[in-house]
């Protein structure tokens, strides 16, 4: 038995913590927020409790409904079929599906059946290969032509990842087609899942298996360093006090940690450091009127600074209709400071453009939430330059979204790499059977 702190209260420390009691271990959380969950945590929306950013399940996500299963909430899981449109030309037009496909009016007769061929490709293939060392931008200009991604992915592209728009790696857009285009009902039909109650039906669930196994969740406890002696793990810093441990999991940004772990070599630290991200404002609104009857909405309108919209209540019923609008960005520029208010207003403004029925009447309430680590930045070649989990200190591993790659952030993705990681506190090897090169 080993006595093991996680550093990080997201679905990944969560279920890290979780499995490692479960081993065996004496497990302590510590988490710096008042709540735990990270960027699945809920908040109180006006008597609706509800996600600070959306999340959706899809039917590839087979961790999550392990995890579930033996958490005794197998049973919660609900799905349903969702639609797709796009706003361009300034109209709204359907899409995910061959007929919409074909009936877009932006784009020739050949670049549909071109991109309806990468699309179909795309969700069969099994690994990604070559596309592991190639931009996006190259895969799609490859297979559609530079049209098709100056009209239909640039706009996306650009309004995510700014400067680093055009050199992100094709493997990590590869994983987000396949995981979104296999969970289909049929060809015509997408089909969505969500957990009943939300994301905090799994994290109270994490939380109350924890507590149940005899370890502990602290909250509102910031870990100021991973005392590190002798090459190995001594113990944690918290509150102006040290407490010994033998082994420890951090699941914060990798921004964050050479700071917080300064025992470590300085390969690793610039590493690290090396990684970037954008941040987030997701803009949250609570509205009388429904703005589509879609569930995501992609935007290719260039007075438009968004790259989307989620209407949230068309996967998950609720009372009043629920749009989620996320607004990526660096936290250098301009647009992170402005404020909550001034972005609240524009997209509101962008969603009655979308439907021009909506009246400020129809705005019941808004909340903007911030994340300055959102979004890891992942170029061609990203996979080689991410740190092994298992660092050079002995009893020290480091993990957070950005170790998914090429699959992007998710609950499924933390749920697999947390039993890794807790399977890993006795045996370092799991990482070398990993099969991934980049593992």
């Amino acid at each position: 038995m080993k006595r093991v702190a996680v550093v990080g209260a997201g679905a990944m420390g969560l279920a890290a913590a979780y499995h490692a009691l479960k081993a065996g271990h004496r497990v302590v959380v510590y988490e710096a927020d008042k709540v735990a969950g990270g960027m699945a945590a809920h908040f109180d929306f006006g008597g609706l409790s509800i996600e600070r950013y959306y999340h959706f399940v899809c039917k590839a996500d087979r961790p999550t409904f392990d995890l579930m299963a033996e958490l005794g909430i197998g049973d919660r899981m609900r799905w349903v079929q969702t639609k797709m449109g796009v706003y361009s030309g300034g109209r709204l037009q359907p899409w995910g599906d061959p007929i919409a496909l074909l009936r877009y009016s932006g784009l020739s007769p050949v670049e549909k059946l071109r991109y309806g061929l990468m699309m179909f490709m795309a969700t069969r293939r099994k690994a990604a290969g070559d596309l592991e060392q190639i931009s996006a931008k190259q895969w799609i200009e490859r297979a559609c032509g530079p049209r098709v991604y100056d009209a239909m992915w640039r706009p996306l592209f650009d309004l995510k990842f700014y400067e680093y728009a055009d050199n992100i790696s094709a493997a990590w857009l590869w994983t987000r087609i396949k995981r979104v285009g296999t969970s289909r009902k049929s060809l015509f039909q997408e089909e969505l899942g969500y957990i009943e109650g939300g994301s905090e039906t799994l994290v109270r669930a994490l939380v109350a298996a924890i507590e149940t196994l005899g370890g502990e969740v602290r909250l509102g406890a910031p870990v100021a360093e991973i005392v590190v002696e002798n090459g190995a793990v001594a113990g944690v810093r918290s509150g102006g006090t040290v407490e010994p441990y033998d082994a420890a999991l951090s699941t914060i940004p990798t921004p964050l940690v050479s700071k917080m772990i300064p025992g470590l070599p300085e390969a690793a630290r610039k590493a690290y450091d090396a990684i970037q991200n954008v941040g987030v404002a997701c803009l949250i609104f609570k509205l009388r009127k429904s703005v589509t009857l879609n569930f995501w909405v992609n935007v290719f309108d260039p007075k438009m600074g968004i790259p989307g919209f989620v209407e949230f209540s068309r996967l998950r019923p609720m009372a009043d209709t629920i749009v989620y609008v996320p607004y990526y960005m660096p936290v250098t520029g301009a647009n992170w400071r402005r404020s909550d208010a001034d972005l609240l207003d524009e997209a509101f403004g962008y969603l009655k453009r979308v439907n021009p029925a909506l009246t400020d009447a129809d705005r019941i309430d808004s909340r903007a939430g911030r994340l300055l680590y959102a979004q890891p930045v992942c170029p061609p070649g990203f996979g080689a330059t991410i740190p092994r989990t298992q660092t050079a200190i002995a009893g020290l591993q480091v993990a957070d979204t950005c170790f998914y790659y090429p699959e992007d952030r998710g609950v499924s993705e933390g749920a697999r790499w947390a039993k890794l990681m807790a399977a890993a506190i006795d045996d370092p090897s799991v990482w070398d059977r990993e099969h991934r090169p980049f593992a």
